[in-house]
């Protein structure tokens, strides 16, 4: 199990370059993993997504997926965060090498890799989708490709590292994922997850530990102060006045021309129920326009 991941500064030559110019990544000194399932919480732009591709890149995964036999590598900007994975120490009380890294984003290219690789297997070599149910994933939906894929590669020892799965899976779906999850930590005692997710329904697993990248800091919390949790919390039970109040004003087509401070300083300029959101949802996308590549 992975225990601790600590961020070796003295390793760091620049640090107005990106990923260190995302604040979580820049103030990032130490995290103490203390459960067998964790997420990374926190708005687009943050840098969960990034810590996590760091991680799977120092344990040897593929970086848009796969496992250390297995991987794809397709675009240059794959190598941005390999400064941060030089500089990064993981403590484990057992490596063993396997698990699996699912990267929602570039997981269409993983697979069109594997039949490209298919068309023109090694010799006496079994093809890529045998292990993967006998057939190309594309020819599955998306959503059956994610739960095909995670029935056969997480149902085992291992570390599991899955950046955003609620992608392509109904709600009832990552319901069945957590199904999924709770059957392996039960029936294998080195199996371990961690997750980059904004759904409230994965984050509310039993006793998950939380880190959250909102703010400056990763910090831990708890499932009832994620912003995913109370936003779908405060839609479901204020559903109309929430949406009177949220589309009372035209947003502008790109959040960057939003006044944050026009917003901010007249407390009338939106109802006090929605405010917060709509200033949570300014500062979000002006943190992403500034931070993410």
């Amino acid at each position: 199990m992975l225990k601790r991941l600590t961020l070796l500064r003295a390793r760091v030559s620049d640090w107005d370059a990106y990923p260190f110019s995302v604040p979580c990544i820049r103030n990032l000194n130490e995290l103490i993993f203390r459960e067998r399932i964790c997420f990374f919480a926190g708005e687009n732009g943050t840098g969960k997504s990034t810590l996590l591709e760091a991680i799977a890149a120092h344990y040897g995964f593929g970086p848009e997926g796969g496992n250390r036999n297995f991987g794809n590598d397709s675009t240059e900007s794959n190598r941005s965060i390999d400064a941060l994975v030089r500089a990064l120490r993981l403590s484990f009380d057992k490596r063993t090498g396997a698990g699996y890294f699912l990267r929602a984003e570039s997981w269409f290219n993983t697979v069109s890799h594997m039949d490209a690789l298919d068309k023109e297997p090694a010799p006496h070599s079994p093809t890529v989708s045998s292990y993967y149910g006998g057939r190309s994933l594309h020819t599955r939906s998306h959503g059956e490709t994610f739960f095909t894929l995670l029935e056969l590669k997480f149902r085992r020892n291992g570390l599991f590292l899955l950046d955003e799965p609620e992608a392509a899976l109904s709600p009832q779906r990552q319901l069945a994922f957590l199904m999924l999850i709770h059957d392996v930590l039960r029936k294998h005692k080195d199996a371990q997850f961690i997750i980059s997710s904004h759904s409230p329904v994965l984050l509310g697993y039993p006793n998950a530990q939380i880190f959250s990248f909102d703010g400056d800091h990763v910090h831990e919390i708890g499932y009832d102060e994620t912003a995913p949790a109370q936003i779908v919390r405060h839609f479901l039970n204020n559903r109309e006045t929430f949406l009177e109040e949220l589309l009372q004003e035209t947003p502008p087509l790109f959040w960057q021309s939003l006044d944050y401070y026009s917003v901010t300083a007249c407390p009338g300029y939106l109802g006090a129920d929605i405010l917060p959101w709509r200033e949570e949802l300014a500062q979000s996308n002006l943190r992403t326009n500034s931070y993410s590549h």
